[in-house]
């Protein structure tokens, strides 16, 4: 009996049943991997989230991350927690991932549709109130400024931004900030529909950009584009650093990664790398040990549950502060502006614009929105980055 007992302790069974925190988690890891893999939202994300999740909640596997001494070194803590508490504070705790990823995103971003279509960058600007609503709401049912701040980042979007700005304002609260921020990423195909369906009227979704340029052609086509935007990111990094210089990181890697895009052949390995190579392992370690980072004792508290809840309201709000800022523009303006574009000005490239785009078809087959979406959802990539540098330079 002894023999028999000494190996149900030896598995982790025995902690299962006696904490069912941990069924509850791992339930949770299997839900966002059939997201991922089933529905195929944001599946890159997603997958490596969710696995994380499960690694993270077997009793006995030493794989969730914990908190640990500041004085303890890498050494300590990879013999002491496991790989995956080394992978967490030598890559995520340091802020050493997310500016990596705004550097892939500035590799695969094309800012021409953007440059085109200018007015609709206003729009991108409009979807950042979400932010800023819910850091005046948080603060009010008790949240601490830096923590407020951090919870209302996840309005952008954008996950990066979000882990970056909760390292620096509230680094407690990084795991549920950053779980926060990428579910609701991933679920950008179901909550955009579902705040249009509500916010929009059946005509404005038949508004037909196309036709909008036709009808009231402005003529004011750019001239050489190509050499504009290699100029662009060199400008707004200067301009937007010399306002806000705490967003530099995020903006000028974002910007660096679009530099040496738009170059062209003669920095082509580096931009291929940049986008490729790195991007895609930054992505990797990210999802896995943010994944890590829900235990029990982390995740299943009042304190994680108000974040979750106060993300999809930022969230929410962002989308319907877009589409609000569209409807009053259409009160005054002969060329109007289909709603589906201020939906898009979330951070989440090119989801956001391919869900707007899909709405759009649906309703009318000629109705192709995706380079006017674009340039709304590639100006939230910069405002989010931007609000998450006042924030910082406001609260830290």
């Amino acid at each position: 009996m002894d023999f028999f007992q000494n190996i149900i302790e030896m598995t982790g069974f025995n902690n299962l049943l006696s904490d069912p925190g941990y069924i509850v988690m791992l339930i949770m890891g299997c839900l966002l991997l059939f997201l991922g893999i089933s529905k195929k939202y944001e599946p890159l994300l997603l997958v490596p989230i969710g696995f994380g999740v499960i690694i993270a909640n077997i009793p006995n596997s030493n794989l969730g991350v914990v908190q640990v001494d500041q004085s303890y070194g890498l050494i300590q803590i990879a013999s002491e927690h496991g790989i995956i508490n080394l992978l967490y504070y030598s890559l995520i705790k340091t802020g050493f991932l997310p500016p990596l990823i705004f550097m892939g995103i500035g590799a695969l971003t094309d800012f021409g549709p953007m440059l085109k279509n200018l007015r609709l960058v206003f729009f991108g600007a409009a979807a950042q109130i979400g932010i800023f609503s819910v850091l005046i709401l948080a603060s009010l049912f008790g949240f601490s400024n830096n923590e407020a701040a951090a919870l209302a980042i996840i309005g952008g979007a954008d996950g990066p931004t979000a882990i970056y700005t909760s390292i620096i304002l509230a680094p407690h609260l990084l795991g549920p900030i950053a779980i926060a921020a990428y579910s609701y990423m991933a679920l950008v195909p179901v909550i955009i529909p579902s705040v249009v369906k509500v916010l929009v009227t059946k005509k404005e979704l038949l508004i037909n950009m196309k036709k909008q340029d036709d009808d009231f052609s402005d003529n004011n086509e750019i001239k050489n584009l190509d050499k504009i935007k290699i100029i662009f990111p060199i400008l707004v990094t200067l301009i937007v650093s010399m306002i806000v210089p705490s967003s530099t990181t995020l903006i000028g890697f974002l910007m660096f990664g679009n530099l040496l895009k738009e170059i062209g052949s003669s920095t082509i390995r580096l931009s291929k790398s940049i986008s490729d190579n790195i991007l895609n392992s930054s992505t990797l370690f990210l999802g896995l040990t943010i994944g890590a980072t829900m235990t029990p004792k982390a995740f299943l508290n009042i304190e994680t549950i108000a974040i979750i809840f106060g993300g999809l309201f930022a969230f929410i709000i962002s989308i319907a502060g877009g589409i609000i800022a569209v409807k009053i523009y259409n009160l005054f303006s002969k060329k109007k502006i289909n709603p589906l574009i201020g939906a898009t000005g979330l951070s989440a490239v090119p989801m956001a614009s391919r869900v707007a785009n899909e709405i759009a078809l649906k309703n009318d087959p000629s109705n192709h929105l995706m380079n006017y979406a674009m340039a709304s959802n590639i100006s939230g990539v910069i405002g989010s980055a931007v609000a998450a540098g006042v924030l910082i330079s406001y609260f830290s």
